[in-house]
């Protein structure tokens, strides 16, 4: 992927030259690196068959705009390139034809038929904001041409390498949020905290006299949610949504944060507790909106109200 100025400026290269048609009515300028440098491909050949090829998996980043210079998406923002399979082209002056114009390490600027697009590709009626009969802008720049087997165990490998990474952050953030937490029960004078293996902290308020439930047990739990600093989140309680009703769930199947799971199954039906939730037994570093930012240290006010054993 270049970096994001040089892809700008690339950009910015492709605007001051001659665009292309091809008999089918794609638009387009294709440019292919030669000793370091972006240069112009020129008129492609009908019988180019250098490109992308039906069965074939293009790995590449993409940038699209609408009529008015507005970008409706950017795949340099979720910090990975996309994988689209080459298809037979669903009509003439089609995305699938760019791609296959496109070789490895190639950038192209395509102009496609907003309505056709809509219509026979993705099969979905024209956004307000596209005007009918515009054209939408892709900017692309192909990394790999693959076999779909090549592009599954590269997809594979990719994933496996984030789910490192993110590994080590939850690793290194979770000492950062039990610090907090510790200084929050100090603060707020909690009492007979204790703490799940997991690294969860909670206080049982008051205890039940039910059962503990296990993993594949149905628990019915009433919560509020709130920030450290007080503010509430929500509550089942309050929810018109749900009518009040306590929220269901499968304990230890991976139906809630992972620290729900942990804590939940420390307490006694009838149980009221305080838990405390590190982020990354909740949402991690998933920036969820103003309301709850990446790395949100959460906490529960709970009642185990049922547990249906299984």
């Amino acid at each position: 992927m270049l970096p994001v100025l040089a892809g700008t400026l690339l950009l910015q290269a492709c605007n001051k030259d001659e665009f292309h048609t091809t008999a089918d009515g794609l638009v387009y300028k294709v440019y292919e690196l030669e000793d370091g440098e972006y240069k112009n491909k020129g008129e492609v050949a009908p019988e180019d068959t250098t490109g992308a090829k039906i069965g074939e998996i293009v790995t590449l980043q993409m940038l699209y705009k609408n009529s008015e210079d507005s970008v409706l998406f950017d795949s340099r923002t979720q910090n990975q390139p996309i994988m689209i399979p080459v298809m037979e082209p669903t009509f003439k002056g089609s995305l699938e034809q760019a791609l296959m114009m496109l070789s490895p390490g190639d950038s192209g600027v395509f102009k496609v038929n907003a309505d056709s697009l809509f219509a026979k590709t993705f099969g979905q009626p024209l956004p307000p904001f596209i005007k009918p009969g515009s054209q939408l802008t892709f900017f692309l720049k192909a990394e790999k041409v693959q076999s779909r087997e090549q592009a599954m165990a590269d997809q594979q490998k990719m994933f496996e390498e984030q789910m490192k990474e993110a590994q080590a952050r939850a690793e290194k953030q979770i000492k950062i949020d039990d610090e907090k937490i510790q200084q929050y029960i100090k603060e707020n004078n909690l009492q007979n905290v204790q703490k799940t293996e997991g690294g969860v902290y909670y206080a049982v308020t008051k205890p039940g006299s039910g059962p503990e439930a296990d993993a594949g047990d149905q628990v019915s739990v009433h919560y509020t949610l709130t920030h450290l600093d007080g503010k509430e989140l929500e509550s089942s309680r309050n929810n018109p949504m749900t009518k009040n009703e306590p929220f269901q769930f499968t304990l230890g199947q991976g139906q809630v944060i992972r620290g729900w799971d942990e804590a939940i199954a420390e307490l006694k039906e009838g149980s009221q507790a305080t838990l405390l939730v590190p982020s990354p037994l909740a949402y991690g570093d998933q920036d969820r909106g103003p309301d709850m930012p990446a790395n949100s240290i959460l906490r529960f006010d709970v009642e185990l109200v049922n547990v249906e054993k299984q």
